[in-house]
């Protein structure tokens, strides 16, 4: 059914793996219109009382974007791009009113972290690594990053990574509250699928009442992501967000004009 998922249905909970280890599972137009589709699963098939997202391979759960859609777009494409991805994808996620947890593997970058962030809550692998790489390329998160980071972790800690661009380890992601577990890669399905079975053996109202409250008491997200888009679309219309794309395809260091 899927080009760049798997998805499978086992004890109520659907596990959604991207299936890119070529390219370290980085999200492109057709990763986001697929997990769209397998989202409405989660929403509309009674059989799932939850969902797992993670990647496949050892290496990564999601590296990022897809740098090569980058280079052409201009504000409004990079706008738009964002804002689909918002609504087709975290968004959808975040409200769900059924759980679903990131197993994190590996890297979580840049779009990555922010599939991560837009779960319910992540476990993490001990081998995880996170960041918001974006300021490398001249930009800035798009799909939620910079409102949900700050949400997770505080806006100190949030400022210095959006900022630097420097990527935190699994122990540092669980000390600062990104991350709630961590765990072997080995384990890392495992325990996520033992801890979904005990939620979702609770009452599935109580539930989704749940996620609906906490997401109102710590999360007004409706001027803070579509701020988000719109900025994140004005940066492709700038000298710097084309060298940074330009560059990092290259794999050269990007020369920032300011412009």
């Amino acid at each position: 059914m899927y080009q760049h998922l798997l998805t499978e249905i086992a004890e109520n909970i659907l596990t959604i793996t991207i299936n890119r280890p070529e390219k370290l599972n980085a999200l492109n137009k057709e990763v986001i219109t697929e997990l769209g589709l397998a989202l409405a699963e989660v929403y509309t098939n009674p059989e799932v009382k939850a969902a797992i997202i993670t990647g496949a391979g050892a290496k990564a759960f999601v590296a990022g974007a897809d740098i090569s859609e980058f280079v052409a777009l201009d504000a409004s494409a990079g706008a738009a791009l964002a804002q689909r991805g918002q609504d087709l994808v975290f968004s959808t996620i975040e409200n769900s009113p059924k759980p679903i947890v990131a197993a994190v593997n590996g890297f979580a970058l840049g779009g990555g972290c922010e599939l991560a962030m837009a779960c319910h809550f992540r476990l993490a692998s001990d081998n995880a690594k996170f960041g918001q790489p974006e300021v490398n390329l001249g930009l800035i998160p798009g799909y939620g990053g910079t409102q949900r980071l700050v949400q997770l972790i505080g806006k100190g800690k949030a400022m210095e990574l959006l900022m630097t661009g420097n990527m935190i380890n699994a122990a540092e992601a669980q000390q600062l509250g990104l991350v709630n577990h961590v765990t072997t890669p080995e384990d890392l399905l495992s325990q996520t699928k033992a801890l979904l079975q005990t939620i979702i053996a609770k009452a599935p109202l109580a539930i989704s009442r749940i996620i609906d409250l906490v997401n109102t008491a710590s999360f007004a997200p409706e001027e803070g992501l579509a701020k988000e888009v719109t900025l994140f679309g004005e940066l492709f219309d700038t000298a710097d967000a084309k060298e940074g794309a330009t560059a990092f395809l290259e794999k050269r260091k990007a020369q920032f004009s300011g412009h």
